[in-house]
């Protein structure tokens, strides 16, 4: 169990100045955001790919995820999708995501996280907007296959997978070794899905977290862990029964006045519930 910090909190920053900052946090890994300011892939040569890189290990981090959800370089966090009625403009996303992972593969870091198909578009049912998406996933999982990278998809409320349930259906249809999930914490808490429960039911699809605390009200707005009403000595006890060995990415994108106060506070609340265990592997 590793704790990661995403430099998507980091947007009024460029990226060699935000690696250097959560680096001094005292993170031992950073999520990495395929978009702009930071590394979108159409501005990314190999060259400022393998100096990210070296920046990065130079500071004894490790790269836990890339993250290709966000496209604020075309419009916002969540369009173009996967599921836009117009295939044009819904490809931006597929190409996107096959750009996303060669950055993934030249980074030498084993995953990518992207939306759960998008808002579903008026007009649209369900299941049409279903076989869209898997349409579209296939060409990209199969670009994930060939660079041995893994594509996870992120349900999230508001968006066409949003709960446990959603997901297990959808990833029955999906037939990849690349497949899989980006477990996000609060996004599960926001539509009521039990936490432990549900982190020991999706635990074999499940291959990178995204951590972050939620208001009793259940409304989706990030905060910083212990800040809202996760219980999340009970979130880290049953990630641990699944004998998880990944990351743990912290993720406060909106707290961009701050994001090294955000970060600092995270980790210290993290670090001393994992200490309580006493399980100093994990600290």
């Amino acid at each position: 169990m590793n704790l990661a910090y995403s430099a998507n909190a980091y947007r009024r920053f460029p990226i060699e100045e935000a690696v250097d900052r959560i680096a001094a946090l005292g993170f031992r890994g950073i999520e990495l955001m395929a978009d702009r300011p930071h590394l979108w892939p159409p501005d990314t040569t190999d060259e400022r790919a393998g100096a990210i890189r070296d920046r990065i290990r130079s500071h004894g981090l490790h790269i836990a995820n890339v993250n290709a959800f966000m496209m604020s370089a075309i419009e916002d966090f969540h369009h173009p999708s996967w599921i836009e009625p117009n295939p044009d403009y819904r490809r931006l996303r597929v190409e996107h995501t096959k750009a996303s992972l060669t950055l993934a593969s030249a980074l030498g870091t084993r995953c990518i996280t992207t939306e759960p198909g998008g808002p579903l578009p008026d007009g649209m049912s369900r299941d049409e907007a279903a076989d869209i998406f898997i349409s579209g996933l296939n060409d990209a999982l199969r670009e994930a296959e060939r660079l041995g990278v893994r594509l996870l998809v992120e349900p999230e409320p508001g968006l066409l997978i949003e709960t446990a349930d959603q997901f297990l259906e959808f990833a029955e249809r999906i037939d990849s070794p690349a497949f899989g999930l980006n477990f996000d914490i609060g996004h599960h808490y926001c539509v009521a899905d039990p936490l432990p429960e549900t982190i020991r039911r999706l635990a074999l699809h499940t291959q990178h977290y995204h951590l972050e605390d939620i208001a009793a009200s259940r409304v989706h707005e990030h905060l910083i862990p212990g800040r809202g009403a996760i219980d999340f000595a009970s979130v880290l006890d049953a990630i641990r029964s699944t004998r998880y060995t990944g990351w743990i990415t912290i993720e406060l994108y909106p707290y961009l006045d701050d994001p090294d106060a955000a970060g600092r506070e995270s980790l210290q609340f993290i670090r001393s519930l994992i200490a309580t265990t006493g399980d100093q592997a994990d600290v």
